[in-house]
């Protein structure tokens, strides 16, 4: 009985582990424009995304970066 208990939290725990993981969505922006260190960009599905919220930015690969 002690291992089917064992078993049922470390499925629970693994469950709840990688629910954050599922969470986090990718959302496709274009850039508008670039003014120092702020950039405004129009995403679509951007009802997603919340003030404050941590973003990561990828270029697409071959386009010069600047200022990096």
């Amino acid at each position: 009985m002690s291992k089917k208990i064992l078993a049922l939290t470390m499925a629970l725990a693994f469950t709840a582990s990688t629910a954050g993981v599922a969470l986090a969505g990718k959302v496709k922006c274009t850039v508008d424009s670039v003014d120092g260190d702020k950039v405004t960009m129009t995403c679509k599905k951007a009802s997603q995304l919340h003030a404050g919220d941590k973003v990561t930015v990828k270029a697409k690969k071959g386009k010069a970066i600047e200022g990096c």
